[in-house]
């Protein structure tokens, strides 16, 4: 019985080169994932190889046979000379060729920050429909945390998160939102990302846990881009969450979200007649602005009370 062998048909383009295949850690090996490296089983076996192989090596043990050659694609390009180490974004077919300066720690580079504001975060959003609840939007289809934080699963233990239409038309427009950079972690209900309006700082917290792989550069600098749409293009962050199932279970969505938000609104409202005295009963909506139309009622209380930091 002849071997089957299965030909490359003409005109189709080759999958490219790992980048474990590029460094000369693997003979021959093509990705087939768009170098989604976190999502690849076969990069998750070296990576865990590599670290076994430096443990005995730091117990003055030799790793045995040709797996005991295996070491981390940084640290087989770390040999070469600095001016033969390629960029990983260069690996991956997505600039030409620039060296790595930085021995391929990513999280330190201001290139690597650049490229990702640049060229990697502007991802496609589509619309959003949404639930109206007294004037505030709510997301159909997106998980939300009690601090008020929405979470889009995307591909491969991806999300996109922001934060809700409430919290922005209840803290006013920030000027901006500072987040932690590309290859950073992020843990769940910790206060990492900082609302900054004037003076006044506010943390919210993270819904899961991760390591970041984009920010949107635009909120950054102009914290108003998210309030203006802030389930699209007003995102802050994606995140790589391995977690991603055991932290959807402390999320909420659909009806649960929808009943969140009512509660929410209905203490707004009781805190604003506190200060303010009884509202109009005529159906009208808070505003898009409600620290900043009725500042007594204390940007450090609202953020306590609501953002939950």
């Amino acid at each position: 019985m002849q071997r089957a062998e299965i030909k490359q048909q003409k005109g189709m383009v080759p999958p490219p080169d790992c980048i474990w295949m590029q460094a000369g850690v693997v003979r021959k090996k093509s990705c087939k994932l768009d170098y989604r490296c976190r999502s690849c089983h076969f990069d998750t076996a070296l990576q865990r190889i590599a670290a076994e192989n430096a443990a005995l090596s730091g117990q003055g043990r030799r790793p045995e046979g040709k797996r005991g050659n295996i070491v981390t694609w940084q640290q087989k390009l770390a040999k070469q000379p600095p001016g033969k180490r390629p960029c990983v974004h260069h690996m991956k077919k997505r600039i030409e060729f620039r060296t790595c300066i930085h021995d391929y720690h990513c999280s330190d580079c201001e290139f690597d920050q650049y490229f990702q504001d640049e060229f990697m975060v502007h991802a496609v959003v589509k619309p959003v429909a949404t639930t109206n609840i007294q004037g505030f939007k709510i997301p159909q289809g997106y998980y939300l945390h009690r601090g008020h934080a929405w979470v889009k699963i995307e591909a491969d233990s991806e999300v996109r998160m922001g934060l809700d239409d409430f919290a922005l038309k209840l803290m006013g427009p920030p000027d901006a939102i500072v987040a932690p950079l590309v290859g950073k972690a992020i843990t769940r209900d910790r206060g990492q990302i900082a609302l900054n309006r004037g003076a006044n700082t506010a943390r919210m917290l993270s819904p899961v846990s991760g390591v970041v792989t984009a920010v949107n550069p635009r909120v950054r600098t102009d914290g108003a881009h998210a309030a203006r749409n802030p389930y699209a293009e007003g995102w802050i962050l994606r995140i790589h969450a391995p977690e991603l199932r055991e932290d959807l279970k402390d999320l909420m969505i659909g009806d649960e979200s929808q009943k969140f938000l009512q509660d929410e609104v209905a203490q707004v409202y009781r805190a604003v007649e506190k200060v303010a005295g009884p509202l109009a009963t005529d159906g009208g909506f808070l505003g898009s602005d409600i620290y900043g139309n009725l500042p007594a009622l204390g940007w450090d209380n609202l953020a306590k009370t609501f953002l939950r930091s």
